[in-house]
């Protein structure tokens, strides 16, 4: 027989029952009810500085509807109206967690933009499980309208302290983890409306006030029912374990929908046919420790069968998320040195258009 309340004379509500709990920060009870912690993840803490003499940076909100921010940062030598690279970045976070106000995410892009000599972009999307998949992707793109308005509307609102510094006819979509799977979303989106204005015989991209010149997927969060080997033998003990990744996936999907879905699975039944996308240049880094190692090597390899421009880079000794891990390391140095490179030799095989 349940209990009695004294002062109502009512049996209380039931308790309610945590069903999802990715280690205290994100709880979701039965009834629906999702609580968040105010405080960030102690992984996220760095020894790396929070700023850097040579950068500027700011954070502004781009989207009032959705109470979206993005943090910019902008390297001194943009002083004097020297036009630099735009690298617009997504956080990770399995898409349920991570901001662009979090320590190691700001310092991870302060020493991005300070030694790739680029304007860097670091924009804030919807979260899951309350706004599920494609809700993430969908904000992407409408970061990527954003700036298109900023660079077409200079003396209409556009912000003064961004234009004077970047060049957006050199842009190029980044993004760590999740960040990095909203970056691939973004260029098949892409690939395939040019490859549709091509077959139609209508003007190219490059008319566009803003560019993408390529995108740089960050060990990529990639997903499939099948297991890969590098997931199968991933230790259950570390923090970025397949439980973790599995709960991720549960949360952010379309409910009911399986790890083959086209949001994880680039290569599902119902994914889009990436041969058919026009595809700027690719960079994707995968990390030898990573779990997700074996679905970015073989993304990769899969788009370079397809004749598609691609790049793989593999940093052999590194788990996942290394340079937000430990933005000041000497292996975020050596990525931060290879997106240099990507960048540059991408602008000099596709001038300006």
């Amino acid at each position: 027989m349940p209990a009695i309340s004294a002062a109502t004379g009512a049996a209380p509500p039931p308790a309610k029952v945590v069903v999802e709990d990715i280690y205290g920060f994100l709880r979701v009870l039965d009834d629906g009810t999702v609580l968040r912690s105010a405080a960030e993840p102690a992984f996220c803490s760095t020894t790396f500085p929070d700023s850097h003499p040579s950068v500027e940076w700011k954070e502004i909100v781009y989207d009032k509807a959705k109470s979206l921010r993005v943090r910019m940062y902008r390297p001194s030598a943009a002083a004097g109206g020297n036009k630099l690279p735009v690298l617009v970045h997504f956080h990770g976070g399995g898409f349920c967690l991570g901001s662009c106000t979090w320590a190691n995410v700001h310092a991870f892009c302060i020493r991005l933009a300070a030694e790739a000599g680029a304007v860097v972009l670091s924009a804030g999307y919807r979260l899951a499980p309350e706004h599920r998949l494609p809700a993430a992707v969908d904000d992407g793109a409408g970061f990527l309208r954003w700036l298109r308005e900023q660079s077409a509307n200079p003396a209409a609102g556009a912000d003064a302290w961004l234009a004077e510094a970047a060049d957006f006819g050199r842009v190029f979509v980044t993004g760590d983890s999740a960040g990095g799977t909203i970056a691939h979303h973004l260029a098949v989106r892409a690939g395939l409306a040019a490859a549709s204005t091509t077959k139609r015989g209508e003007p190219g991209p490059d008319v566009d006030p803003v560019t993408v010149r390529g995108y740089i997927l960050l060990m990529p969060f990639f997903g499939g029912v099948r297991r890969t080997r590098s997931e199968a033998e991933c230790p259950a003990e570390v923090l970025l374990n397949l439980d973790l990744f599995d709960r991720f996936w549960r949360l952010s999907l379309p409910a009911s929908a399986t790890r083959d879905h086209p949001a994880a699975n680039p290569f599902g039944p119902d994914s889009p046919d990436l041969a058919a996308a026009d595809v700027r240049p690719v960079l994707v880094v995968a990390g030898g420790l990573d779990m997700m190692r074996d679905r970015a090597v073989d993304y990769a390899q899969r788009l370079a069968a397809m004749g598609k421009p691609v790049e793989l880079a593999e940093f052999a000794g590194e788990p996942h998320g290394f340079y937000t891990l430990d933005p000041g390391s000497e292996a975020a140095g050596e990525l931060i040195g290879l997106v240099s490179r990507f960048v540059r030799s991408c602008c000099v095989a596709a001038p300006k258009g």
